[in-house]
């Protein structure tokens, strides 16, 4: 496949990847983090799918039904057409949100008689078990023959043999697949598929609506939203970086990386944007995760955990797999957790503070949160000065990163500003001292006199994209000649070909090869900032010219062909789109704020 042309379904419990031409590429059940159902996305041969198949005669269109996650693949021909609408169910009920690891195909007949055949391929435990399938009264049961115990559910008003011997299908009426993780205890009919299609929707309308409205870019930004909140994990209020593993940063190479994790970074990156589009429980649910990992004041911190907290995520390859267009490796786990990177601490406080400012909750509730910005401080204060791997992932290298520092600076702002608020008078003076320490010791180390930039670290003459975030934090004014010449510097070093680099210099793999795509649009911000609004502007409606057919993105965009790379839809990129696009419109009157 040329392109991740994938659309993405899923319930914030797990998710799956849909190809233009809808096939399930990728799925794991029943948690975004489990073993893989299907994964031809990284294996042709042995990932496994689930396809609808049509002869040449077909044309295929595929779009998201207005503000959901619900998505419609059209097959169209002479003799007939259909669609095929692919949603996993989520919807609110009397005692919480309704979110099983299932996934309907609701094959609705437009016209004519056309005909299809089912592929229908699961391989269990990342392709790496046999499957046996099993024909029971109203279902095909396929277990693993190594666990059999690990077996998935296809209900469907299909013929079961049709679908086992990957027969002929002609359609002359509604129909339906269900694949579910566990067997279901209530019959599944049409009227029942019907009924969760409707609720479904209904969900994600009610979201969107519940969304701010802008006057321009107001579908990329509601787009993005639904990404963003796909990819928050029910259970815990967990943000996921991105839903897949090993999907490559560059065709070939080896920077392949699992991203079904929560990094304190990312995520706090999304919730503060979920904050602006006026999704204010998100946030809650976020730091309710944070306090559940920090449950002890002496909890140490890690950069990213799993979605449920866990903190050992060691990093392992699948060796059966012959990876993205035979990228390897594939990997799982990701050894990230062990790195030490300053700059999250900044992005977490940032988060905390709007928690402070808009919903503080009980008094215990405030409280704990109070020891966590403590802990969180105590962690700064001793290791600011000291070398990291920062915002990159460095894995082999230490340095002074002049970001990691910056981001130092917001954490101690931001818990000055928690203790002004508190009444907490000791703190804000100690708390502002080390603030101002750090300032200083950025603009003095940081800052090249003899290049007029600041640099990517204290001992290096290289420059990196998170530089330009230094005025949207506030460490620095939009109008300071060194954030203005700073911003241009990097436009200079690191803008190729209507995209950023992250960087140029080597790194542990090389250098790197494919643009981050959060990189581009933090220019266009920091253009935008510096009054560079035109120019700005031209940047953006380009870059939105390479999301994929649906409006995804992925973490990479290939420099020469536009191709999306990396692994995808990334939370960073569409987070990243949302906060561009306000940039250059304002907020119009909700109808949520009308009564009916």
């Amino acid at each position: 496949m040329d392109n991740l042309d994938y659309a993405v379904i899923g319930n914030c419990r797990s998710a799956a990847l849909v190809s233009k031409t809808g096939s399930i590429d990728w799925c794991c059940l029943p948690d975004f983090d489990s073993t893989s159902v299907f994964a031809k996305i990284l294996d042709n041969e042995k990932g496994g799918h689930f396809s609808i198949e049509v002869d040449n005669s077909y044309a295929i269109t595929q779009r998201y039904l207005y503000h959901t996650n619900v998505l419609v693949t059209k097959f169209k021909s002479e003799e007939g057409s259909f669609d095929v609408i692919d949603f996993m169910p989520r919807y609110k009920t009397d005692q919480d949100y309704f979110t099983p690891p299932e996934i309907f195909r609701y094959i609705r007949l437009s016209s004519g008689s056309p005909s299809f055949k089912i592929n229908y391929r699961p391989k269990l435990n990342y392709g790496s078990d046999n499957v046996v399938h099993f024909k029971e009264d109203n279902y095909i049961r396929s277990y693993s023959q190594v666990s059999p115990t690990d077996c998935v559910y296809l209900y469907t008003d299909i013929d079961l043999d049709a679908i086992i011997d990957g027969s002929n299908i002609a359609l002359t009426k509604h129909q339906f697949l269900l694949l579910s993780y566990n067997q279901k205890l209530i019959p599944i009919n049409l009227d029942r598929v019907y009924l969760e299609f409707q609720r479904t929707k209904v969900y994600w309308l009610n979201l969107a609506n519940r969304s701010k409205k802008y006057e321009k870019y107001t579908e990329e930004i509601i787009r993005s939203l639904l990404v963003l909140k796909i990819l928050s994990f029910q259970s815990t209020g967990a943000v996921l970086a991105a839903l897949t593993t090993s999907i490559p940063e560059t065709i070939g190479e080896v920077r392949n990386w699992d991203y079904r994790f929560c990094w304190l970074r990312d995520a706090s990156m999304a919730i503060d944007t979920l904050l602006k589009m006026g999704h204010n429980q998100a946030a809650r649910r976020f730091l309710g995760y944070i306090k559940g990992i920090l449950r002890s004041k002496h909890d140490t911190f890690q950069i990213m955990y799993g979605i449920r907290g866990e903190r050992d995520l060691f990093e392992i390859s699948l060796p059966h797999l012959a990876g993205y267009e035979n990228s390897k490796p594939v990997r799982i786990g990701n050894n990230a957790f062990s790195q030490k990177q300053n700059d999250v601490f900044g992005y977490v406080l940032n988060v905390i503070l709007q928690y402070y400012k808009f919903f503080p909750g009980t008094l215990d509730e405030i409280e704990e949160m109070w020891e966590i910005v403590r802990n969180i401080i105590r962690t700064v204060s001793a290791e600011w000065a000291k070398p990291d791997q920062g915002i990159w992932e460095i894995r082999n290298k230490e340095k002074h990163f002049v970001f990691s520092k910056v981001m130092c600076w917001v954490a101690m702002d931001r818990a000055t500003q928690i203790a002004q608020m508190l009444n907490k008078p000791y703190y804000v003076e100690k708390w502002n001292r080390i603030a101002d320490e750090i300032k200083n010791d950025v603009l003095t180390k940081g800052w090249k006199e003899d290049l007029q930039t600041f640099t990517q670290s204290y001992c290096n003459s290289d420059l990196d994209a998170s530089l330009l975030l230094m005025a949207e934090y506030g460490f620095i004014d939009a109008t300071d000649p060194k954030y203005q010449k700073t911003v241009l510097a990097c436009k200079q070093a690191l803008y190729h070909q209507d995209l950023m680099y992250r960087y140029v210099n080597h790194d542990d793999f090389g250098e790197p090869a494919s643009s981050f795509t959060i990189g581009t649009f933090w220019l266009v911000q920091a253009l935008f900032r510096i009054g560079r609004k035109e120019e700005a502007q031209e940047i953006f409606d380009n870059l939105l010219t390479y999301g994929n057919h649906v409006g995804l993105f992925s973490e990479d965009i290939d420099f020469t062909t536009k191709r999306l790379l990396g692994n995808f839809p990334q939370a960073y990129s569409h987070l990243a789109l949302i906060n561009t696009a306000i940039l250059f419109s304002k907020e119009r009157i909700s109808s949520k704020f009308i009564r009916p």
